[in-house]
C-alpha cells in the first residue's frame, strides 16, 4: 500500500505549531497512526518482491526437473519397443516446449541481473570516495540495497535533510529514473536509543518521518514520479548489528533505497508453464 506522504507531513506541521483545538489535534493524530500502521505495507512489499523472484528461480529448477523426467521417458521409451512410436513424438514435443520455456525464464532472469549489476555499478562510479564512506550499495536475491547513513542524511535527532546529502540524493535519484522499470522502497531504521523529542514520540516515529523526507527529497528537488516510491520506518526492529556498541549503533542508523524490479510479468511467465500429462 502506497503511504499519504502528505499526511505525515500535515500531521508534523501541526504538531509542531504547538497550540491547537483538543478535537483537532485528535483527529490528526489518529490520521498519523493510520500511516504508521500503513508503513508495514513497506516490507510487505519487499518481501513479496524477493519471494517473486525466488518463485522465478524455483520455476526455473522444476521445469529442468521436469525436462529431466522427459528425457528418462524418452530413453525407456526408445530402448522398449517401436510400438511407442506415437509416445515418442509426444514425448520430444513436450521435451521441446519445456527447453524453450526454460530459455524464456532464464533470459528474463539473465536481464535482470544484468540490469541489477549495470545500475549498481553506475551509482558507485557516480559517488566520490568520501560519498562512499556513507553509502553502501549491495544486490542481494535480485534487489538493489543502498544504504545510507544517518550521519550523512540528517542531523543527531532529526528527519530534516542536511543540504551536503542533497548532492548525494541527486545521483541516486538519476540512477532511479534512468530505470524507470523499477519501483522504490523507502525505508527507516534506527538504534534502539529511545529518542528524547517533544514532537516525536518514539523510533518508530523519527524512522518513519526519515523514511518520508528522503522520498520527499527524491520527489520535489530531484524529480523522481512519486508514484514509484514507498516510504516506511522500522524503527530499531531491523538492526545490522549489536546495539551494544557506538560503532553497531552507528550501523544500524540507517536509510535504505531498497529499487525492485516491476516483476509482475515473472509471475505471468510462471503461470503459462507447458502443460505436462
Amino acid at each position: 500500500m502506497r503511504l499519504s506522504i502528505l499526511s505525515v507531513v500535515a500531521v508534523a506541521a501541526v504538531v509542531l505549531t504547538g497550540c491547537v483545538p483538543q478535537k483537532k489535534y485528535d483527529e490528526l493524530q489518529n490520521r498519523f497512526n493510520s500511516v504508521y500502521a500503513e508503513n508495514q505495507g513497506c516490507q510487505t512489499e519487499l518481501a513479496a518482491a524477493k519471494s517473486r523472484i525466488e518463485g522465478l528461480q524455483d520455476a526455473i529448477q522444476a521445469e529442468r526437473n521436469n525436462m529431466t523426467s522427459l528425457q528418462n521417458a524418452l530413453t525407456e521409451c526408445l530402448a522398449g519397443s517401436k510400438q511407442g512410436g506415437a509416445n515418442i513424438a509426444k514425448l520430444v514435443d513436450e521435451i521441446n516446449a519445456s527447453n524453450k520455456y526454460i530459455k524464456h525464464l532464464t533470459e528474463i532472469n539473465r536481464k535482470n541481473d544484468s540490469l541489477n549489476m549495470v545500475l549498481t555499478n553506475n551509482l558507485t562510479r557516480s559517488l566520490s570516495r568520501e560519498e562512499l564512506k556513507d553509502v553502501d550499495v549491495q544486490v542481494l536475491k535480485g534487489v538493489v540495497f543502498i544504504s545510507l547513513s544517518d550521519n550523512m542524511l540528517y542531523r543527531s535527532g532529526s528527519y530534516e535533510i542536511s543540504p551536503a546529502a542533497n548532492e548525494t540524493l541527486s545521483k541516486i535519484a538519476k540512477i532511479i529514473k534512468d530505470y524507470k522499470d523499477y519501483d522504490v522502497i523507502i525505508e527507516g531504521n534506527t538504534d534502539n536509543v529511545p529518542i528524547k523529542k517533544e514532537n516525536i514520540r518514539n523510533n518508530w516515529d523519527l524512522s518513519a518521518l526519515r523514511a518520508s523526507s528522503v522520498v520527499q527529497a527524491l520527489q520535489n528537488q530531484h524529480g523522481v514520479d512519486p508514484k514509484r516510491m514507498t516510504a516506511g520506518g522500522r524503527g530499531e526492529y531491523n538492526p545490522v548489528a549489536s546495539n551494544a556498541t557506538d560503532q553497531g549503533r552507528a550501523k544500524n542508523r540507517r536509510t535504505q533505497i531498497i529499487i525492485t524490479p516491476q516483476l509482475d510479468e515473472f509471475m505471468e511467465l510462471i503461470g503459462q508453464a507447458p502443460e505436462t500429462n
